[in-house]
């Protein structure tokens, strides 16, 4: 039977399994959704059993094809790495990257200026940056590695921790002499505030260490810390933003702190990659110079 299957039929089942639809698959494999609906047919007829249930709505896989996925989605995995491990010069740091990062100074200064760094010291190197902000999914949309903010909660990816992100909360003079300085975190639902992704604020008190909890809502909701920074210049609203977003304008009174006794955690910030028996020499090296760059930062 296995000479009379076609294993990009199989590659083209494997990526319609993990990705969901046929219309994401041939987008992947840059192929028409006729030519992927074709290959599967072929694959079903010449083994005699039905892999998918497919409705107008919805797209299902049968018990057979469960089956079948989740043997074949490991073998693939296996041959891919073992044509990456061939055609890979472990000697020698070349090919390209595709990254994912958050934006603002974070992002589009610290990042993009140690990448630039970086192809300075691999000119075989080149990379495509992506400052997308919803949550990427590295298989899906084909990124080599991410950076993000915040705690992981994916297990099937590693994560190289580089830094704590050091928060503050903060307002202008003129936003502070209209409406008053909140004291308590629960009193910044009286109040303007412009924020992130992030709905959920938690403090704790620098003199008992108690801990408070609240969703804010928000005036203005940006996921890019130079906008919220910029609102806030304008007398807009209270914001939580890293230190490094705003350190001039702190030093220089355009912006200042709010509620001093009650703290931010810091928050983690990683690279993120796929976890794998096999890494490309470029990869390795890419992050490797990443966190000895944030070392030294």
């Amino acid at each position: 039977m296995i000479n009379n299957v076609n294993l990009a039929d199989i590659r083209s089942f494997v990526l319609i399994a993990q990705l969901g639809n046929f219309t994401k698959a041939a987008e992947a494999l840059n192929v028409s959704r006729s030519h992927v609906s074709r290959q599967i047919s072929a694959l079903e007829s010449r083994m005699g059993v039905s892999l998918l249930t497919r409705t107008t709505r919805s797209l299902k896989l049968t018990y057979a094809g469960e089956r079948f996925y989740k043997q074949c989605e490991g073998a693939l995995t296996q041959v891919e790495q073992a044509l990456l491990a061939a055609v890979d010069d472990t000697e020698k740091v070349q090919g390209h990257i595709r990254v994912n990062s958050v934006g603002g100074p974070l992002g589009e200064d610290v990042i993009a200026s140690n990448i630039a760094e970086f192809m300075g010291q691999y000119e075989d190197i080149s990379v495509e940056l992506d400052f997308s902000s919803p949550r990427i999914d590295l298989i899906e949309d084909q990124f080599d590695v991410a950076f993000r903010m915040g705690k992981l909660e994916d297990a099937n990816f590693v994560g190289k921790h580089l830094c704590d992100i050091e928060m503050v909360t903060l307002a202008s003079p003129s936003y502070l002499s209209k409406y008053g300085e909140p004291q308590h975190p629960k009193q910044l639902s009286e109040h303007r505030i412009l924020r992130g992704s992030v709905t959920s604020w938690h403090f704790h008190s620098k003199q008992d260490n108690s801990r408070y909890e609240l969703s804010v809502k928000a005036h203005l909701v940006c996921k890019n810390g130079r906008a919220l920074v910029t609102g806030a210049l304008h007398g807009n609203g209270i914001i939580r933003v890293p230190m490094m977003y705003c350190q001039e304008q702190l030093d220089e009174g355009l912006l200042v702190p709010v509620m001093e006794e009650w703290q931010v955690e810091p928050v983690p910030f990683y690279a993120i990659y796929h976890r794998e028996k096999y890494q490309p020499k470029r990869l390795q090296t890419f992050i490797e110079f990443m966190q000895s760059r944030f070392e030294n930062q």
